[in-house]
C-alpha cells in the first residue's frame, strides 16, 4: 500500500457546464476510492462577443463556481489526471489545447513521464467526434509518457449501455445536462483512475 493517498487532477474545460458535471462526477468517483483530487478548469481565452452571442455559454462564465482555473502546479502534484473537453470538430476545445501547450518544459525534464492519465468528453450530437476527442486528448498523454487508462466495460455493467469504452462521454441533445448514466461512468472512470494510480505510487 502507498503511504499516502493517489493525488488526482481533473482539468477540463466547460462552455455551458456539461463537461464540469461529468469532471465532478469523476472526482467523486476518484475520492470514493480514497483519492485526494483537485478539480481545475483551464482559463478562458474565447473573445467576449463569441460568448454574448450565446446565452448558455454567457451564463457558465458568469456564474461557474470555480475561483482556481488549472495551472502546471496542479500537473506536477497529481499521479493520475483526467482531462476533459466539449467536442470542437472531433478536437478537444482551443482552451484546453492552450493550457496543455504550455507544458513542454514539465515534458522536457520528464515531470510528466509517471502520470496515469485518462479523457472525457461531451457533444451535442451522437455522431459529433466524441471518441476521436477523447483519442486526440490522449494524444498529448502519448507524447509526455504517460499511462493511458480507458474506461473500458469491465468495471462496472453499467458501462455497456452507455455505449463508450473509451472515455466518459454525454450526448447534449438540445443543451441538456448529463444524465445519471454519463455521470456514473465519469464516476466509474474516477474510481478506476485512483485505483491504477495508487498501484502505480505503491
Amino acid at each position: 500500500m502507498p503511504d499516502r493517498a493517489p493525488r488526482i487532477a481533473v482539468v477540463f474545460y466547460s462552455a455551458t457546464g456539461n463537461v464540469a458535471k461529468l469532471a465532478e462526477s469523476l472526482a467523486e468517483g476518484a475520492r470514493e476510492a480514497g483519492a485526494e483530487t483537485r478539480v481545475r478548469p483551464v482559463a478562458e481565452r474565447a473573445p467576449v462577443e463569441a460568448i454574448e452571442a450565446n446565452r448558455r455559454w454567457k451564463a457558465w462564465v458568469e456564474d461557474n463556481p470555480y475561483d482556481t482555473v488549472a495551472s502546471l502546479d496542479d500537473l506536477e502534484w497529481a499521479d493520475g489526471l483526467a482531462l476533459g473537453s466539449p467536442t470542437r470538430f472531433g478536437n478537444s476545445a482551443e482552451q484546453l489545447k492552450a493550457f496543455l501547450d504550455t507544458t513542454g518544459g514539465l515534458w522536457a525534464q520528464g515531470k510528466l513521464a509517471g502520470l496515469v492519465g485518462t479523457s472525457f468528453t461531451s457533444a451535442s450530437t451522437g455522431h459529433g467526434g466524441l471518441e476521436a476527442t477523447i483519442l486526440s486528448m490522449n494524444n498529448v498523454l502519448y507524447h509526455w509518457g504517460a499511462l493511458v487508462m480507458p474506461l473500458g466495460y469491465a468495471a462496472d455493467p453499467s458501462l455497456m449501455s452507455s455505449g463508450n469504452p473509451y472515455g466518459a462521454s454525454w450526448v447534449s441533445r438540445k443543451s441538456a445536462a448529463p444524465d445519471d448514466g454519463a455521470l456514473q461512468a465519469a464516476r466509474v472512470q474516477g474510481t478506476r483512475l485512483a485505483q491504477v494510480a495508487a498501484k502505480l505510487i505503491a
